[in-house]
């Protein structure tokens, strides 16, 4: 495509029948990041590193099976891709994230077929389907806006964060395009597109938040955006307790998390319901109800999606950018940040933490 612009190719995409969603007026609509500090997207980060590595040594365990051998998990736990030690070690959640933020520094902006190609290079731990899928067909030859698959899987909404990272200084409407773009590269499929950008749009309202968001704001933020993307795609729940379910995402979150947080469900019980895997029907429930519960303590906050969801790196590493985009990187305990590895590759230690410095130096206040 050139070098046209990220809009121009948004609108030619679009045109074509090559993006899997709905238009809305979120496009003509400016971002508000009011005067956001660093120390908020560093948490953000930050958050996202950590609820991956205190949940990847214990991902797609069923709950009850992980406390029976670990009790409730507050820490690292051995991890043994590090000589059994008690270290935050990431897996694909923190590396997708993390290259695209390195990629996003490199060009000063964001360049879809460069984080394509960056996504192409180095080993990725946990790698899932959807993505194995991605990197197939790209190194086969197709073009980065044809490789992506029809997942609804979670796999473009963990890495997404980033994205707002290059319009803190200058905010624009250019942030959804990019954002749709980027979920794209991976993931072409309807609920997984509206849910990035309705998390992205979530962020940035956290980072300048200056309370907690009442619990019915998490659920009510990501419907008013998702709704709006989403085409008429019907999914399909894949919980006992919810097998007549037919409907679009941003349904299914109206119909369920308002409700179990009405009934005062623990977030074990309200998880185990609609389950709480890598599927989108059952993650962005389990994200939005812990945060709804939780956001005012983002310690417990991520113990929870640690120790009572299935696919509990990516869920709490989800809650983790959420919680640390609105408290900062300043009430994340010390001792995860500490234990935290910081690793993108096999070997590249603190790599992370060189990585929220270039950032700062260029978007930072």
């Amino acid at each position: 495509m050139g070098d046209l612009s990220n809009q121009k190719v948004f609108a030619r995409l679009f045109r074509d029948g090559l993006i899997n969603m709905g238009y809305s007026n979120i496009f003509e609509t400016r971002p508000i990041l009011r005067s956001a500090t660093f120390d908020r997207i560093e948490g953000m980060m930050l958050g996202l590193a950590i609820g991956d590595s205190l949940g990847n040594t214990t991902e797609s365990r069923v709950p009850k099976d992980r406390t029976q051998e670990h009790g409730q998990i507050t820490d690292y736990l051995p991890n043994k891709h590090a000589g059994n030690r008690r270290i935050g070690l990431p897996s694909d959640d923190t590396q997708l994230a993390f290259w695209t933020l390195e990629q996003l520094i490199e060009d000063k902006r964001f360049v879809p077929e460069h984080v394509a190609k960056r996504f192409s290079r180095g080993r990725i731990f946990g790698i899932g389907n959807a993505v194995r899928e991605y990197l197939r067909n790209y190194k086969s030859g197709l073009d980065w806006y044809r490789s992506g698959t029809r997942s609804s899987g979670n796999g473009a909404l963990m890495r997404i964060a980033p994205m707002l990272i290059p319009y803190l200084k200058t905010s624009d409407e250019s942030l959804w395009v990019d954002t749709v773009l980027s979920a794209l590269i991976t993931h072409n499929d309807s609920a997984s597109i509206s849910s990035c950008v309705s998390f992205i749009n979530i962020l940035v309202n956290l980072i300048s938040y200056d309370r907690v968001p009442d619990p019915q704001w998490w659920p009510e933020t990501f419907i008013t955006v998702a709704k709006e993307l989403e085409n008429d795609y019907l999914y399909e729940s894949w919980s006992p307790y919810c097998e007549n379910y037919r409907g679009t995402l941003w349904q299914f979150v109206s119909d369920n998390v308002p409700e179990a947080y009405k009934q005062g469900k623990s977030v074990l019980d309200a998880c185990n319901f609609w389950y709480s895997g890598a599927y989108l029907l059952e993650t962005v429930p389990s994200v939005l109800y812990i945060l709804m519960k939780y956001a005012g303590d983002p310690e417990q906050a991520i113990i929870r999606a640690v120790n009572d969801t299935r696919d509990n790196d990516t869920i709490a590493a989800l809650v983790g950018a959420a919680v640390g985009a609105l408290h900062g990187k300043k009430v994340m305990p010390e001792r995860w940040i500490e234990g935290l590895l910081g690793r993108t590759g096999e070997y590249d230690d603190r790599h992370i933490f060189e990585l929220l410095a270039s950032a700062k130096a260029i978007w930072g206040n």
